[in-house]
C-alpha cells in the first residue's frame, strides 16, 4: 500500500505556496510511484488544446517531487468514446492513483463520467463548467435531477463569465448589437446555444440581440448557410465556440462572401497563436476570451515561476509562441502534486476526493479553492471558478500576432495592454 504521511495540517495551512521541495519524503520504494492518469486530445482536430503537454510534463517529471510519480498518458484523439475507453483502461489496467483531464467537454466530461462510475478522483479543467456539470447529468434538461459529484471536481470559468467579457469587449464598439452565433453540435455547442441557460438569456440582459441559425456538425466545409443568416440580420458581432479546423473555413468563406462584421469574438478557435498566424492578414482584430497569459499576475505554487517565466520558457525550449494551456496543463500538475502531499494513503480514493475538495492552492492561473464562491447551489460543491478577461489579436510587421488584452472589468488584477479595434 503506497502511504503518504500528511503534508500540511489545518485548512489554512493546505495551502497556497507549496514547492516541490516541500512535498513530503516518500515513503514509497521506487518501483511503487504515485500513478496519475493524464487524458487529452493529442491528435484530432482539438490537439491545440495539446500543444503544451510534452513541455509541461517533462518539466514536472524533471523536478524532485516529479520523480515520485509516473505519469500515464492516453491520446482521446479528439474523440468522446475515445477518451471513455483510454479513461476506463487508466483506471483498470494502469491502476491509477488519481486522474488528470483537460480540454473541452468532449474530452472532459466522459472521462469524469468514467471516474464517477469506478470511483476514482479526478481532477478536470479548460472545459466552461456549464456543459461539464449539466453535461454529466442524467437529465440535462430536469434541473430538479441533478446531484452532485463524488469524485468528480473541475475548475474553470462559465458562461456567466463569457457572456460579461464578450459584451464589455463589444460596448467598447459602436455596433447595432445585432449578434450572430455559430453553435456546433457538441457539448460546447449546444451549452452555449441553449435558449434558456446559454448565451442568449445574458447577452440580452446586456442589450445584444443573438440570431442563433441552429446547430452545425463540427469539420463542415460550408457555412453558406449560416453566413447568410447572419448578413439577413444585419449581425454587426459575430461570436460562438468553434474549432479551430471549422473557424478557419468559416471566415475564409465569410471573406470571400463579403460579410464584414465588426466584431469576430470566437471562443475556443483563435485562442491559439497558430491557428490565427494560418488566417494570415484576415485574423488581424479577431477577439477572443483569455483564460490564461504571460502578463498573469500569478505565480506556480511548485517552481515560484510567473506566468511570464513560464511562458518565456515555453518560447525557448519550443521554439513556439506561448500559448493559452500552458499554465493550466501545469496548474493540473500543481493540484495533483499539492493534494497528494496532503493524504495518508494515495490509494484511498476517498481520501483523496477529500483532499481535492478541501484544496486552497494558489495556482499559476489564480486561486483554485472548491467553496461555492460565484456559483449556484447545484454546482457549489464539485466546481472552482478561475478568472477570466477578453484578448484581440494583432497582426505585427512581421506577420506574427499578439494577444492584446483588451477587457479586463471582470477582473482588474490582470493587466489590460489595450481597447478593442473594429475590425478592418
Amino acid at each position: 500500500m503506497i502511504k503518504r504521511r500528511t503534508l500540511l495540517k489545518g485548512t489554512a495551512a493546505m495551502a497556497v505556496g507549496t514547492s516541490f521541495g516541500a512535498f513530503p519524503a516518500p515513503a514509497i520504494s521506487q518501483n511503487a510511484k504515485i500513478k496519475l492518469g493524464y487524458v487529452s486530445p493529442q491528435t484530432g482536430p482539438l490537439a491545440a488544446f495539446a500543444e503544451s503537454d510534452k513541455f509541461n510534463i517533462d518539466a514536472f517529471l524533471a523536478t524532485d517531487i516529479g520523480k515520485n510519480f509516473d505519469i500515464i498518458v492516453k491520446d482521446s484523439q479528439s474523440n468522446s468514446n475515445r477518451a471513455a475507453e483510454v479513461a476506463k483502461e487508466l483506471i483498470v489496467s494502469d491502476k491509477i492513483n488519481l486522474m488528470l483531464v483537460a480540454s473541452t467537454p468532449e474530452n472532459t466530461n466522459p472521462v469524469a463520467t468514467t471516474c464517477e462510475a469506478e470511483e476514482i478522483p479526478c481532477i478536470s479543467t479548460k472545459a466552461p463548467w456549464q456543459p461539464w456539470f449539466i453535461g454529466q447529468q442524467g437529465n440535462p434538461g430536469d434541473p430538479a435531477s441533478w446531484k452532485p459529484f463524488n469524485f468528480a471536481y473541475h475548475y474553470f470559468w462559465g458562461l456567466e463569465d463569457i457572456i460579461a467579457v464578450f459584451t464589455n469587449m463589444w460596448a467598447q464598439l459602436e455596433t447595432n448589437k445585432k449578434v450572430g452565433g455559430l453553435f456546433p453540435n457538441d457539448g460546447d455547442g449546444n451549452a452555449w446555444g441553449d435558449p434558456q441557460n446559454g448565451l442568449k438569456p445574458g447577452l440580452a440582459a446586456a442589450g445584444f440581440e443573438l440570431n442563433d441559425p441552429g446547430r452545425y456538425q463540427n469539420l463542415s466545409d460550408d457555412f453558406t448557410a449560416q453566413i447568410n443568416a447572419f448578413k439577413a440580420a444585419g449581425s454587426d458581432i459575430i461570436t460562438g465556440v468553434v474549432i479551430p479546423p471549422d473557424f478557419t473555413t468559416f471566415w475564409n468563406q465569410a471573406k470571400q462572401q463579403g460579410m464584414k462584421p465588426k466584431a469576430v469574438t470566437v471562443a475556443k478557435a483563435i485562442l491559439f497563436p497558430q491557428s490565427v498566424e494560418a488566417l494570415g492578414e484576415n485574423g488581424h482584430n479577431l477577439s477572443s476570451e483569455v483564460w490564461w497569459s504571460a502578463s498573469h499576475p500569478f505565480k506556480s505554487s511548485v517552481t515560484g515561476q510567473s506566468s511570464a517565466d513560464l511562458a518565456a520558457e515555453f518560447t525557448a525550449k519550443t521554439g513556439r509562441p506561448w500559448t493559452q494551456p500552458i499554465g493550466f496543463i501545469h496548474s493540473l500538475f500543481e493540484m495533483a502534486s499539492n493534494v497528494m502531499g496532503r493524504v495518508e494513503d494515495v490509494t484511498d480514493a476517498e481520501g483523496v476526493a477529500a483532499a481535492i475538495a478541501a484544496s486552497k492552492v494558489d495556482t499559476v492561473v489564480g486561486h483554485i479553492e472548491w467553496n461555492g464562491a460565484g456559483l449556484p447551489p447545484f454546482a457549489a460543491k464539485n466546481v472552482a471558478k478561475t478568472p477570466l478577461v477578453g484578448g484581440q489579436w494583432r497582426r505585427q510587421p512581421d506577420g506574427k500576432f499578439e494577444l492584446v488584452i483588451v477587457d479586463n472589468k471582470t477582473a482588474t488584477f490582470i493587466p489590460a495592454g489595450g481597447t478593442m479595434e473594429p475590425l478592418a
